[in-house]
């Protein structure tokens, strides 16, 4: 993740060639667009962010907040962080030639072995298989910047070789995390999630790498995008199944309607203004990628939490209505203030920067209204949008 490189940057290169130079990217390439191994790399990391969500959503329906919270967040920041570093790689030195097609696909398959090992990581807190996940996606990251470092000369080059260093330093220490006792795990994973966090802060120290603005607000924009919709369909997914086990549809419509609400309302407020120009330095752009670690979070969580509402509203679930809901609110609110913090707040002046916030308030005041909150927060969240229109066009 950064700003200008010193060294030239080149645009990508029409060469047919199987294996080419990893050179860096004109941060002022004309069209630059999110390519089709991107697309399938984010589909890809949303089967993993659906699997977190359903083993978040069994926990919280069964009372299990501590255990399905601790779980999620670990698994959500192993998917988000090797996500987010290809991400930022990619807008930089992205030379689509075939080792750089394979090296993403290795990735693709770390993330699914990280899926499949997020049950057991849930259930009984053993990391082996999604830790095995991880550092196959992050040793492949590091392949690609030895590629870069190859290509490059000068401090370009010894930032590329810091990366190298410092994300398999971390593979080391998450390795060694296996062999240790239980019982200091929760001491070292938040060191371990703090020593992955500082490696592009101390790699990019002296000189930042190339990144294209209008690529990263897109590739941002997508993901989000994905993961709304993994959202809509897990709800999806939840109603279908209570509808043909319990025929409780009276019950559900309520939460149906809510939760569209609530999923449409979130893409209308995160696209309703492009916030490519906002990111010009690496000083905004870290706070703003690191950022979306609760965005992205947010509203994969809103679809758990739909889940267990629908379970609330047929009996199903062993929590109170009024928790039900807050499953759903709590997210929502989150995700409402966090957008409105990377972006409203940037594109926006007057009453209209109080709006979200404003939202966020009353969604969670939903939560009081017990089985009718989620129809109520979904309401909030239209008439958010509503006003925000409304205030818009005034502007205009």
């Amino acid at each position: 993740m950064a700003s200008d490189s010193a060294a030239a940057p080149h645009p990508r290169p029409a060469d047919p060639r199987p294996v080419r130079r990893m050179v860096p990217r004109d941060r002022n390439e004309p069209h630059r667009v999110a390519t089709p191994l991107e697309l399938f790399f984010d589909l890809c990391f949303v089967v993993a962010v659906g699997q977190a969500g359903r083993e978040l959503a069994h926990d919280l329906a069964a009372g299990h907040y501590g255990e399905g919270l601790r779980g999620y967040v670990l698994a959500f920041f192993a998917i988000w962080w090797a996500w987010m570093n290809f991400t930022w790689f990619a807008s930089a030195y992205d030379c689509d030639d075939v080792p750089y097609r394979i090296t993403t696909l290795v990735q693709i398959a770390g993330v699914l072995i990280l899926a499949a090992g997020v049950p057991r990581l849930f259930a009984t807190q053993d990391l082996t298989l999604a830790v095995t996940g991880y550092v196959v996606m992050r040793l492949a990251m590091v392949t690609q910047w030895l590629r870069a470092a190859a290509s490059e000369q000068g401090e370009a080059r010894r930032v590329a070789l810091r990366y190298a260093l410092g994300i398999t330093l971390c593979q080391i220490a998450w390795v060694v995390l296996l062999f240790l006792p239980d019982a200091a795990r929760p001491y070292v994973i938040p060191i371990g999630v703090l020593a992955e966090l500082a490696v592009p802060v101390v790699a990019e120290l002296r000189m930042q790498t190339t990144w294209h603005p209008h690529h990263i607000a897109e590739r941002y924009g997508l993901f989000t995008l994905i993961v709304l919709g993994e959202t809509v369909a897990a709800a999806t997914i939840a109603v279908q199944s209570a509808v043909d086990e319990h025929e409780g549809l009276g019950r559900l419509l309520p939460v149906a309607a809510g939760g569209l609400l609530i999923c449409f309302s979130a893409w209308w407020i995160y696209f309703a203004r492009s916030v490519h120009e906002h990111l010009r330095s690496n000083r905004q752009a870290f706070a703003w990628g690191y950022g979306h670690y609760l965005v992205f979070g947010a509203a994969a969580a809103i679809g758990t939490g739909l889940e267990v509402a629908v379970e609330s509203a047929v009996h199903k679930a062993e929590i109170s209505a009024t928790a039900a809901t807050a499953t759903v609110t709590v997210p929502t609110a989150l995700y409402l203030f966090t957008v409105w913090l990377l972006h409203s707040r940037h594109t926006k002046t007057g009453l209209a920067q109080a709006l979200a916030p404003a939202g966020a308030v009353l969604v969670l005041a939903c939560t009081a209204l017990g089985g009718s909150g989620v129809l109520a927060a979904g309401l909030v969240c239209a008439l958010t949008v509503a006003v925000g229109v409304v205030l818009h066009t005034r502007e205009g």
